[in-house]
């Protein structure tokens, strides 16, 4: 079957049908794949990466896909929900500490990278200085999903896990504007040139990131919509339309959608529990489709020339730019060796290299088929080798922290007529929390526990409740003191009874 080019043909409802089972028996197999992935350590893009080429025409399915337009704009689709999937997921308290360094990563790591990488392909196989830059530029960005899809089992401190996240929705933005720049039919003039023009973009991106996402988080903490459903729906397209806006503004939209769905999953939006699921959901569907479609589109007896070429440029990637490029970037922070050793051996390359080895090819550019055949090979050899081994790398450096508490999981929901909010809390195991009377919680007035739910039983507590592990409370707050009220649940969260008075605070998500 041979699928992105020659006459398009009606869509019966048979056909609908025959599509329906197909892609519901694929995500059958990928959500499948996923316990898997998360069993054997493999970073589930491997295996959403082999269905695809398995639907190829070198595999079972013999589907022959070419279209090289279709899958950039599906990718460049698809990584708009990854990142704003990412952005809501971080956690502003870790992230603080760690942006100068993050933003040092993502620039002058990436800089260092690209020179570095480039000299590899142009002096060891022979590519033209345009092809080698391309090269050194698309694999030079890091991915988030792959990297923490292999950690989940280590807590690592929180500056490390904050570096790589930052890192990796940071380095996206500059990545694409070189590789785009690179392709494009023209000479590049000067090199200070294109470096004021990615400046330029990132800051048109940053602004209407921050601005679209504070808009966004007021507005949904201060209207009351009809459903708790609909809730999930407006924070994706908050983040969608910051997307929009930077790169119709000539900005950077990857960075604009990051941040604004940072801002956003920092600002305790009502229903969040069920928002950040629904993000998640909607972050593995992009993935799976994404790297389904990336399987398909290379053909596997196209690949034998280019192994070698792929593992030399992967070997220089792996050993001396990235290392390199941590090193450079991290040397005024003073970043002990363990943790600069980690993050080098942590720069795991995933969809979005593979995507951007689709831009050359739309622009026409000379052997830009072999760049995404070395690409392609690059990161899945490369992810095979790094993936498996960063948990035992992780434990050899003893960078493990499981000192911290677990962070309470608050649910929020506006009281439009009593002007207040009802939080849901949860107590995980793990909270200082526990052992913690009502009474002790010391919330603000305007503020109370109504009702704790605690093995399938509910009841109004007493000052003198003893609160558990697995508990769950319903605390009315009124709006003037909502904030103060979670952030003092937090604090005991984290410090216990005497939270405050021994300086905990109550800062997270």
């Amino acid at each position: 079957m041979r699928v992105g080019q020659g006459r398009i043909r009606p869509l019966t409802v048979h056909h609908l049908n025959q599509l329906l089972l197909v892609c519901s028996l694929v995500l059958l197999v990928a959500v499948a794949a996923v316990r898997i992935s998360s069993r054997s350590g493999l970073p589930s893009l491997l295996v959403y990466l082999g269905i695809g080429v398995a639907m190829g025409q070198d595999g079972v399915g013999d589907i022959h896909f070419d279209n090289a337009e279709l899958t950039q704009v599906i990718g460049y689709a698809a990584l708009v929900v990854i990142l704003a999937e990412g952005g809501l997921g971080t956690k502003w308290k870790e992230i603080k500490p760690a942006l100068p360094a993050a933003t040092a990563l993502a620039l002058a790591g990436v800089a260092v990278s690209v020179g570095v990488t480039a000299s590899a392909a142009h002096y060891l196989i022979g590519l033209e200085w345009r092809q080698a830059f391309i090269i050194g530029a698309v694999v030079s960005s890091t991915d988030a999903a792959a990297v923490f899809s292999v950690l989940r089992k280590i807590p690592l401190p929180a500056r490390v896990t904050g570096t790589l996240e930052a890192e990796s929705g940071f380095n996206d933005a500059p990545v694409v504007i070189l590789v785009v720049s690179l392709s494009t039919a023209g000479p590049v003039e000067h090199w200070y040139v294109l470096l004021g023009v990615i400046l330029l973009e990132l800051a048109i991106g940053a602004a209407i990131g921050l601005a679209v996402g504070w808009l966004g988080s007021w507005g949904l903490r201060h209207v009351a919509l009809p459903a708790s459903g609909l809730y999930p729906i407006a924070v994706m397209a908050i983040a969608t339309v910051a997307y929009a806006a930077g790169a119709l503004a000539h900005g950077s939209g990857f960075l604009a959608v990051y941040l604004a769905a940072m801002v956003m999953g920092n600002a305790r939006l009502p229903h969040w529990p069920a928002t950040r699921g629904f993000a998640d959901g909607l972050g593995w569907m992009a993935q799976i489709g994404m790297f389904v479609l990336l399987g398909l589109l290379v053909t596997p007896h196209e690949l034998g020339d280019d192994i070698v070429p792929a593992l030399a440029i992967g070997l220089v990637l792996t050993m001396v730019a990235r290392p390199l490029s941590v090193v450079v970037s991290l040397q005024p922070f003073r970043v002990p060796w363990r943790e600069q050793a980690l993050m080098s051996w942590a720069g795991l390359r995933g969809a979005v290299p593979i995507i951007l080895a689709t831009i050359p090819m739309v622009e026409g550019v000379d052997a830009s088929r072999r760049i995404f055949n070395i690409v392609f090979i690059l990161v899945v050899v490369y992810t095979l080798v790094q993936g498996p081994t960063l948990p035992w790398l992780g434990r050899k450096l003893r960078l493990g922290d499981g000192s911290e508490a677990a962070d309470l999981g608050i649910e929020s929901a506006p009281l439009e007529r009593l002007r207040g909010h009802l939080l849901s809390v949860a107590i995980p195991e793990g909270s200082k929390m526990h052992g913690v009377e009502v009474g002790e919680l010391r919330l603000p007035p305007g503020a109370a526990v109504t009702l704790v739910v605690r093995a399938n039983e509910s009841f109004v507590p007493l000052p003198t409740t003893v609160l558990q592990r697995g508990d769950e409370l319903l605390v009315v707050a009124t709006d003037p003191v909502r904030d103060a009220t979670e952030k003092r649940l937090r604090a005991v969260g984290h410090g216990g009874k005497l939270a405050g008075w021994l300086g905990t605070d109550g800062a997270s998500r």
